[in-house]
């Protein structure tokens, strides 16, 4: 799979129906595919969560030191 911009690829998981059980290989495929979708779902569950930046009007370049800030206070309570 190549990661061209100008092609952009999706991939999607095998699906089971009723008659048409999933092979030993397609439910690893599934599982492979989860575990890099994952960390993903949850980076944008933390971005919904912050809700100032619904009014964020400023620089990006302080925009990015806000998002570090905010990066930096989540990671600090999901350890705590």
């Amino acid at each position: 799979m190549d990661n061209d911009i100008r092609d952009p690829v999706i991939v999607t998981g095998y699906t089971a129906s009723r008659t048409h059980k999933l092979t030993a290989g397609q439910k690893e495929a599934n599982r492979v595919l989860a575990v890099g979708r994952a960390p993903v779902e949850h980076g944008f569950a933390h971005l919904k969560n912050w809700r100032i930046l619904t009014k964020l009007r400023t620089d990006p370049a302080h925009a990015t030191q806000l998002l570090r800030a905010l990066l930096v206070l989540t990671n600090l309570e999901v350890d705590r």
